[in-house]
């Protein structure tokens, strides 16, 4: 589903992707907060279309802001086996593992994954090598 946000210019381009982390505080009184607001906060999306319609922006010192159409994408990320079901929705649980250094570290802390949120699993890719020797597999979550 295509939705349409704003964008800072200088990362209004099509095929861009960015994580909505959520609604920034200072931005709270803006009355263009309902179009920047709009999207699920933790997901992932891909800029489709640049529209020709710009606003000036106090967040985005000397740049204005651009509409731009999204669409939400799936995040790779690392489940435990035992969830790894395609089409299911699971409450995702971050990894504990600390070891930076691991390959699979970033999969294992999903950018934009929040503890105890619901997220659906798209596709399933694979085991994961864990030196942990936990079961991992590599997901697509949306």
């Amino acid at each position: 589903m295509a939705l349409i946000t704003l964008l800072g210019k200088t990362h209004a381009e099509v095929g861009s992707e960015f994580y909505f982390i959520g609604p920034l505080t200072e931005c709270k009184d803006c009355r263009l907060k309902g179009v920047c607001f709009n999207l699920e906060p933790g997901a992932k999306y891909r800029v489709t279309e640049v529209r020709p319609q710009e606003h000036e922006c106090h967040e985005f010192y000397g740049d204005s802001v651009t509409a731009v159409v999204v669409e939400k994408i799936v995040t790779p990320a690392a489940i435990p086996k035992k969830q790894a079901i395609e089409g299911s929705v699971i409450t995702y649980q971050e990894s504990k593992c600390d070891n930076i250094g691991c390959p699979n570290y970033g999969l294992c802390h999903a950018p934009g994954k929040k503890d105890g949120m619901k997220y659906s699993v798209a596709a399933v890719k694979g085991d994961l090598e864990c030196p942990r020797k936990e079961k991992m597999v590599s997901v697509d979550l949306f």
